[in-house]
């Protein structure tokens, strides 16, 4: 951008400003802190930056237009001046019947796509009745125990008209059958559905534990979705890469992305060993990423993301389609960042990480309610969070063009600094054999630790203040309504269940079950028989039990 004459004359003018205007305030005022860093400690912030931070700038390399390699600027060559990210909020709670009503209420309220929750006996593979499972139906999100559960819930919602992200994982293939069930009994074409399934259990196996058969098998699991959904379901995406709970769990925005990547990596290499070509289940890929608090550094790594994937697959997989090589992600705002202590200021934190999202280029966006630090949100924090999209959307100029902050020194010096952080990460990654040995050897979880660690020294010191926390407090904060799944809520879905037992034909379940525990041991592609199971009313328990027969359950350090 700037030939050596100019890049040198810069030089000497930031050294002359500095001593003769810099230098005279700071005897006399100083700083506010000795050192500035970005939200997570990763890279270091300077007073001021010019040319020369970015005199290895390359336009064309490493910026190029809206739509083309490397995507930096995104993957689409109108942006958001076409068509809008999807605005998506993270909805289910108690029952399937609640459930129902509330996303009826969202889309009336302009939401443009579903987000499904499910309650921790669902991600874990068990039903509502299962001992494990006491006390814990519908509260972290729907329970859903069979296919009459999943009707429900999309009662008078054709599926051929909207999008529907579920957060799932271990059962994400039951889940993923229930919705391709839910879609033929409303006579949708399969290649019509649309939306995502997370499915991925690399990050639970760092992150959050909701993972039920040990690594292997569970990548057999995830190779037979991206096989199945090639061919019959290629509008839906087969897996969500996520950094979101890499990065709740306490690690910095370029080890996210490092380990986000080097996750996807590992499924792509496990895709390919499995026989499947590059080509045909890469472009449905997705990937979820966290939006932090701190909007420069986000921004950035979400720069850094779209040209470190483009690259990736190019280099390293030789991938021939454009989409293969496109990275397209959902971002949900920080839930970690939120504060049970005057939780209005949780309506500016989110709109702020809304901010970063959009200005990084999200496909997708879930803006968190205010009351999620305490609770499930009320209908009232759910509507002002979807209203805080609208207004990003319609009245801010933030989506009206494309990359805004493309060509900032300080954003494109940024974004190098994010991008060779987390090439770094995964190097070491490489060298310990991958994400799965780093991830199985603990490594990968030692190293988020560690940070979360310095985070947490950094707020008790006052080194890092969180406003509300431990700075700005105040003596009481005023009573809030918070959402909440009653001992009764829990009963009416048990009921439900043994209901849904009683009427469906056993035997039928029975030979389905037998179908999948044999695809299961011949090494079959397993999502045939898991629909013809779900369509049986078969439940997500019975069938993640034969899983469990036939792949074992994991446990840190090994199998069980």
């Amino acid at each position: 951008m700037f030939d050596s004459d100019e890049l040198e004359e810069i030089r000497a003018g930031k050294e002359e400003w500095h001593e003769e205007e810099v230098e005279p305030v700071l005897e006399r005022f100083g700083e506010r802190k000795e050192t500035f860093t970005t939200d997570t400690g990763g890279q270091e912030v300077d007073r001021l930056y010019t040319p020369e931070d970015v005199a290895d700038f390359d336009y064309q390399e490493d910026l190029g237009y809206p739509g083309e390699p490397p995507y930096t600027r995104g993957v689409y060559s109108t942006g958001y001046r076409g068509r809008l990210w999807t605005m998506r909020q993270y909805a289910g709670f108690s029952t399937p019947e609640d459930t129902n009503e509330r996303y009826h209420y969202l889309l009336d309220q302009g939401q443009t796509g579903l987000s499904m929750a499910f309650d921790l006996p669902t991600q874990m593979g068990y039903d509502s009745d299962a001992g494990m499972a006491a006390g814990e139906v519908g509260k972290a999100g729907v329970a859903i125990d069979s296919l009459d559960d999943m009707e429900t819930v999309f009662d008078g919602i054709p599926l051929d008209e909207v999008s529907t992200s579920m957060t799932i994982n271990a059962p994400a293939s039951v889940l993923l059958a229930m919705y391709i069930a839910v879609g033929d009994k409303q006579g949708v074409d399969r290649e019509e559905l649309r939306g995502t399934i997370q499915n991925d259990l690399l990050k639970e196996y760092i992150a959050r534990n909701t993972y039920i058969y040990p690594p292997e098998p569970s990548m057999r699991i995830i190779t037979d979705i991206f096989e199945f959904c090639a061919d019959e379901t290629p509008k839906f995406n087969t897996i969500s890469i996520s950094g979101y709970h890499i990065r709740e769990a306490g690690s910095t925005a370029a080890q996210e992305l490092a380990f986000t990547l080097g996750n996807g990596i590992e499924y792509v290499e496990a895709a390919i060993d499995a026989g499947l070509d590059v080509d045909e289940f890469a472009p449905q890929l997705s990937f979820f990423f966290n939006g932090h608090n701190n909007i420069f550094e986000e921004v950035a790594k979400f720069r850094a993301a779209r040209r470190m994937w483009h690259d990736i697959m190019d280099e390293r997989f030789d991938a021939e389609n454009p989409k293969s090589k496109q990275l397209k992600f959902h971002t949900q705002t920080a839930g970690s960042m939120l504060t049970a202590q005057q939780i209005e200021n949780n309506v500016v934190r989110v709109a702020y990480q809304a901010l970063a999202a959009v200005l990084g280029g999200t496909q997708s966006l879930h803006t968190n309610g205010k009351d999620e630090a305490l609770a499930l949100p009320t209908e009232e924090s759910v509507r002002t969070a979807l209203r805080t999209q609208q207004i990003l959307a319609h009245e801010s100029g933030a989506a009206d063009t494309i990359d805004p902050l493309a060509g900032s020194y300080y954003v494109e010096s940024l974004t190098d600094e994010v991008e060779a952080e987390a090439y770094g990460i995964l190097d070491d990654v490489d060298q310990r054999g991958g994400m799965l040995e780093a991830v199985e050897s603990q490594w990968v979880q030692r190293q988020i630790q560690d940070t979360a660690f310095d985070r947490q020294r950094e707020i008790e010191e006052k080194e890092r203040i969180i406003v509300g926390v431990n700075e700005f407090e105040v003596d009481d904060d005023p009573e809030i309504d918070v959402q909440e799944v009653t001992e009764e809520d829990q009963q009416r879905q048990i009921d439900h269940l043994e209901a849904v037992r009683e009427k469906r034909d056993g035997e039928a379940v029975d030979a389905k079950l037998e179908a999948l525990r044999e695809a299961a041991r011949n090494g079959d592609n397993l999502m045939p028989s898991i629909i013809e199971a779900v369509k049986a009313y078969a439940t997500v328990g019975e069938i993640c039990n034969v899983m469990r027969d036939e792949f074992g359950e994991y446990q840190p350090g090994g199998t069980v």
